[in-house]
């Protein structure tokens, strides 16, 4: 009877995992709608307010439209070929690309010995820190107008008085082109040195200290210890703030516009003044659009190389 009551033992049905298997497919599939219709709201801005008016930039730059008649006509690469044929263009180009690259240079050159010295403990640390930041608060407009009046090629302007009260006579420095050029291009480096400084400091603060009074253990010099610990620690901090400087320089307007209005003649005119003055006061949407077209392959083009050259400066010091 015992060995029949084994044989007749119920067999174990062992319970199949098909369930819980769904309820985590059903659960990604419900987070992955969740995630697209947060997603949809930014792609639709991005499609509306980017890839519409840059598919149109260059269909545009391919015609002679003129903002206002409907007879639009395709003219072929002529747009591309007045632009490079005109002296003010390339007068705009290369100001633009010297602005662009003289600013992120001397910027990053003040802007981390500034935030190292303001890294440092004494007293009113905290008002310095604001006074030196303070030119990043108003806008570039105003500050550019400000800096008319000191710069005034007339005796009447704030550093030509001064020069004059020790019978030095004035010198014009908006009036000239190498002048109005070199004013412009300090102008921008007095404005956004302060900020940059505050981007360096706050990455300053987040490295330990340890590894700094360990340096000074083992005997290290000042300059041994920011070559070889603060400046590949900054590294990132670095390809950050060039990286704006680059974009922030290459679409440039209010500043010189404001302190010079592109003058004296072309010199300081940018490629940004250039795509609004031939778009919209002279109704020549299409080598505006054209214009349009080569400013973004050049922005493209250096802040690529800009990058290129941040990660293997990074790979090499990480």
């Amino acid at each position: 009877m015992a060995d029949v009551a084994t044989t007749r033992r119920p067999i174990l049905v062992e319970p199949t995992v098909t369930a819980p298997r769904t309820i985590p497919r059903l659960r990604r599939r419900r987070d992955g709608f969740a995630a697209a219709w947060f997603v949809l709201p930014i792609l639709v801005v991005f499609v509306v307010l980017y890839l519409i008016p840059l598919g149109q930039s260059l269909y545009y730059s391919f015609t002679d439209y003129n903002g206002y008649s409907p007879d639009v006509k395709l003219v072929g690469f002529d747009n591309y070929v007045r632009i490079f044929r005109d002296s003010s263009m390339l007068s705009a180009l290369g100001f633009t690309l010297a602005y662009a690259i003289l600013t992120t240079l001397l910027v990053t050159v003040f802007a981390i010995p500034l935030a190292l010295a303001l890294n440092r403990r004494f007293v009113g640390r905290a008002f310095v820190r604001s006074v030196f930041f303070f030119p990043a608060v108003p806008s570039v407009a105003v500050l550019g107008l400000v800096w008319t009046f000191i710069l005034s090629p007339l005796g009447s302007g704030v550093i030509n008085s001064v020069l004059g009260a020790i019978g030095v006579a004035p010198i014009p420095w908006l009036a000239d082109e190498t002048l109005a050029q070199i004013s412009v291009i300090l102008v921008a480096v007095w404005a956004q040195t302060g900020w940059h400084a505050m981007l360096y400091l706050a990455y300053l603060q987040s490295i330990p200290s340890d590894i700094f009074e360990a340096s000074k253990l083992d005997g290290a010099s000042p300059w041994q210890e920011f070559r070889s610990l603060t400046l590949p620690l900054l590294t990132p901090a670095i390809t950050v703030s060039q990286l704006l400087l680059l974009t922030g320089g290459l679409k440039v307007f209010d500043l010189p516009f404001t302190l010079t209005h592109g003058g004296p003649g072309f010199a300081t005119r940018t490629l940004t003044q250039s795509i609004i003055e031939n778009g919209i006061a002279q109704s020549d949407i299409g080598k505006a659009s054209a214009l349009s077209v080569l400013f973004l392959l050049a922005v493209g083009a250096v802040i690529a190389l800009q990058l290129v050259l941040s990660r293997r400066i990074e790979e090499r010091y990480s």
